[in-house]
């Protein structure tokens, strides 16, 4: 059995100088090839769904399937909330067995946001799971490019208030596709962050579109966690695309998209394990 705690695999690759990839997986294909990424690389993963895409991946479906790969895993593996809204998302995974929950305050006033990581944290506590909380607001390529930096002091008191386990912050980082290709990532501020909280494990989340310089950039000034999402859908796409374009029609078929697929989703979670094991100690940043 091989469900593990989101903070013991983080734990683990602070110790060993690397970062943890979390991938969202909103598909069987996703959740088989990023189980197969793990085990042929022997390096330990996180599988999430977000609460917003509850309607076309139902946490009932997708949090058993995920449960279920997990457990049956080479390699240790947590399933985690991402993006919970509310205590009673939170609440349903928690019973469901996910062994992290994050509670997304980030869009509210500095007090509710902890009022509502310290409620998620007492409620996670009873079912032995770790917690991850974010402090300014991550923007999203649907909407326009708005990004709210997350204030050292004030990522250092919101930790000396709630104690979370891991912290999501803003320095640039965008969900989905990044305007332009090239995202400016404010790197000064992480390592302000990482100055005043030394100890503490933050993510980041919008990893796709971020070059593997800036992801081990990140991973040396603090980052433990970084989320990949529209990288692996995007490939996905493309490869489907490819199959299904085949000129020699009569070699298409469902089956064959399914194993497209779950190679593909292995390739694009494999790239970035590799990328995330490979830190360079004292390459300039």
């Amino acid at each position: 059995m091989s469900l593990t705690n989101m903070i013991s695999i983080m734990d683990q690759c602070r110790k060993q100088g690397k970062g943890c990839g979390s991938f969202s997986t909103y598909s069987m294909e996703e959740v088989m090839g990023a189980i197969l990424a793990a085990e042929e690389t022997k390096t330990p993963v996180i599988l999430q769904l977000a609460e917003a895409r509850f309607v076309t991946a139902p946490l009932e479906y997708m949090g058993a399937m995920m449960l279920a790969a997990a457990k049956d895993a080479e390699v240790p593996i947590a399933v985690h909330l991402d993006h919970g809204k509310t205590l009673d998302s939170v609440e349903k995974s928690l019973k469901m067995g996910f062994t992290s929950v994050m509670i997304d305050g980030s869009a509210e006033p500095f007090d509710e946001n902890v009022k509502l990581t310290n409620e998620t944290i007492e409620l996670a506590r009873e079912y032995h799971a770790d917690v991850e909380a974010e402090l300014g607001v991550v923007g999203r390529s649907e909407d326009e490019y708005t990004v709210t930096y997350t204030r050292p002091e004030d990522a250092k008191a919101f930790i000396d208030a709630t104690h979370v386990d891991a912290l999501a912050v803003g320095i640039g980082n965008l969900h989905g596709n990044y305007p332009g290709g090239t995202p400016h990532l404010r790197l000064d501020i992480l390592q302000k962050i990482h100055n005043v909280i030394p100890d503490q494990h933050l993510v980041l989340h919008g990893g796709s579109g971020i070059s593997d310089a800036d992801f081990q950039k990140c991973i040396r000034n603090g980052v433990t966690k970084i989320n990949i999402n529209t990288a692996i859908l995007n490939n996905m796409l493309k490869a489907a695309e490819e199959y299904l374009s085949d000129d020699e029609k009569n070699k298409i078929d469902f089956y064959g998209l399914n194993r497209v697929l779950v190679a593909s989703a292995c390739q694009t979670v494999k790239h970035h394990i590799e990328v995330f094991n490979m830190v360079p100690l004292h390459a300039e940043d």
